[in-house]
């Protein structure tokens, strides 16, 4: 299994606006998702086995840092005509099987991958509450075919810090999985065909 890794975009990014539907056609913006503390935003879809891998975790995560003011968003980027498993009406089913409790949002046009510069699946993106980027990298050390359960370490840590205004280590190990599948000749500038799964 070929694996495709995060971009690392600059830390002190500010978070690139959307206005995205979610998978019954509802539009959700950038503000929408935002919460007091914070936002994560990951790039995800439903066929991939690592995000498969971390998909109970990230419903686990999700709801306890909802709960304490972070907003989390889902964005499925992937090319549907080519990769119909990532469809909306396949999303919702997935969204329900996991309990995902986060906007899941379909990027059709691949424009908002590409504004964050989102080369896997999954891509976690953590901003604080004024939007800006402290965090991009793995969940955790675990990777699908293991047999050891994800546990979020990386993510948490770097939640946990923001929240408590301690410093988040600028060490951060990159996301890897599934390349984002790119709409054939619109690819963005950064993506690495010969490092993609």
């Amino acid at each position: 299994m070929v694996r495709t890794a995060s971009t690392m975009l600059p830390l002190g990014t500010a978070a690139p606006e959307f206005s995205l539907p979610d998978y019954n056609g509802n539009t959700v913006s950038l503000s929408d998702c935002r919460g007091t503390a914070g936002l994560l935003v990951i790039f995800m879809c439903n066929h991939c086995p690592y995000v498969k891998h971390v998909a109970p975790e990230v419903s686990r995560l999700a709801d306890e840092y909802l709960a304490k003011g972070v907003g989390v968003v889902g964005i499925s980027s992937n090319d549907i005509a080519n990769y119909p498993d990532d469809s909306p009406e396949l999303m919702k089913k997935e969204a329900e099987s996991q309990g995902y409790r986060f906007p899941y949002l379909v990027d059709e046009t691949q424009s908002v991958a590409k504004a964050y510069h989102a080369a896997c699946t999954p891509d976690f993106f953590l901003f604080d509450a004024e939007l800006k980027l402290v965090y991009r990298g793995q969940l955790d050390d675990t990777r699908p075919r293991q047999g050891v359960e994800p546990n979020g370490e990386d993510l948490r840590a770097a939640l946990e810090a923001m929240l408590h205004d301690e410093a988040i280590a600028e060490v951060q190990k990159p996301s890897v999985g599934c390349n984002i599948k790119w709409i054939a000749g619109a690819e963005p500038s950064y993506f690495n065909p010969s490092g993609s799964a």
